[in-house]
């Protein structure tokens, strides 16, 4: 079992800055690829980010290429999601997820775990 808690989101003008972590327990956290979603109102989940077990490779969606930086501290058990140059369109509810997947971990099909999510709004 994993348990993953959120943390860093909130109100910024568009332009801003935030930067979301997510703390997890339970399972070796090494041993899991950590991705960020994100759900807007109205409108299905959508993959953001995704970094593997090592912190060595990551994947961004388009949107938020140039912008997005995922990272990991395996020591600290935390991914994070550093957001620069925010869109009145990236305002939604941001959310880590665990996988034990290896490949295709663009897809939230691919992850068992899930936290509670944290409201990121920009304003224009």
């Amino acid at each position: 079992q994993v348990q993953l808690v959120e943390s860093g989101g909130g109100l910024v003008q568009a332009g801003g800055s935030l930067r979301l972590s997510c703390a997890a327990s339970g399972r070796t956290f090494s041993t899991l690829a950590m991705g960020w979603f994100r759900q807007k109102p109205g409108k299905e989940r959508e993959f953001v980010a995704t970094v593997n077990r090592g912190g060595g490779t990551t994947i961004y969606a388009d949107s938020v290429k140039g912008r997005f930086t995922i990272s990991r501290d395996n020591a600290e058990k935390t991914v994070y999601l550093q957001m620069n140059n925010l869109k009145p369109e990236d305002t939604a509810v941001y959310s880590c997820a665990a996988s034990a997947a290896v490949f295709d971990t663009t897809s939230p099909t691919m992850y068992r775990y899930w936290g509670q999510g944290t409201q990121v709004t920009v304003s224009s």
